[in-house]
């Protein structure tokens, strides 16, 4: 009887750890892993940081696997230019990207001369470094780095490739309800650039904004496992880093 009684009480804490962790992740906060180099050099690969599921409202995209329990998005903050936003690819519905917010509903954005403008004025950026090396997939590129300003005076880090640098596109035109998403490292990400594969995100596409950092790992030099390296694998300074 006693066995029986221990087993049920058992079953009922996991029960109940699950409710309240899938209420936390669901309305709250969820951890997010960033298996690429395309927001480089703000976000590297091997940083694990949180996103706030309430700062844009509620979606589908909200809740795991995305039921289809809410037809729109309810408690919609409009998210603002320089956010970093998580949210779920057009293309399937399912998979997270991480990028930044450009282009809001009724923007006009394109790249003349690998330069960025914002309904027909050039987003200001001034060159920090002249030789960087950024990851680009698993290849290391040589990069300028510039210090990029919206016209709200968000600022953040950005960089250009310096042998095939992104020069030209076609004007976007931001549609009513979407948003146009660029990576920081702006010649090795597939973002809104492509239509294709990503294009304009919908509101409701909109998963959440990045906050901090709480952990990173550089998984080129060992595991987590391997606590050997850990003074070498592990990036302490990027350890409950705000996320600009």
């Amino acid at each position: 009887m006693l066995d029986k009684k221990f087993f049920i009480e058992n079953i009922k804490t996991l029960f109940y750890a699950l409710v309240i962790a899938l209420v936390i992740r669901s309305f709250f906060i969820q951890p997010f892993y960033i298996p690429s180099s395309s927001m480089e050099p703000n976000l590297l690969v091997g940083d694990r940081l949180f996103v706030t599921k309430y700062s844009y409202g509620y979606s589908r995209h909200s809740f795991p696997f995305s039921p289809p329990i809410l037809k729109s998005r309810i408690f919609y903050n409009e998210p603002k230019r320089g956010d970093v936003v998580v949210f779920k690819t057009p293309a399937d519905n399912r998979t997270d990207y991480i990028k930044r917010l450009i282009g809001i509903p009724g923007d006009r954005i394109k790249f003349i001369d690998a330069n960025l403008y914002l309904n027909n004025s050039e987003i200001l950026k001034s060159k920090i470094s002249n030789n960087d090396k950024i990851f680009c997939g698993n290849i290391i590129i040589d990069t300028f780095t510039f210090e990029e300003i919206l016209p709200s005076g968000k600022k953040y880090k950005t960089v250009y490739h310096k042998d095939f640098p992104f020069k030209k596109t076609d004007e976007f035109i931001i549609p009513d309800d979407h948003y146009f998403f660029l990576g920081d490292n702006r010649d090795c990400s597939k973002d809104s650039r492509f239509l294709t594969s990503v294009g304009y995100v919908h509101k409701d596409n909109l998963v959440g904004k990045a906050r901090f950092i709480f952990f990173s790992s550089d998984r080129s030099v060992g595991s987590i496992f391997t606590f050997w390296k850990w003074n070498k694998s592990l990036r302490f300074e990027r350890f409950f880093k705000r996320i600009n």
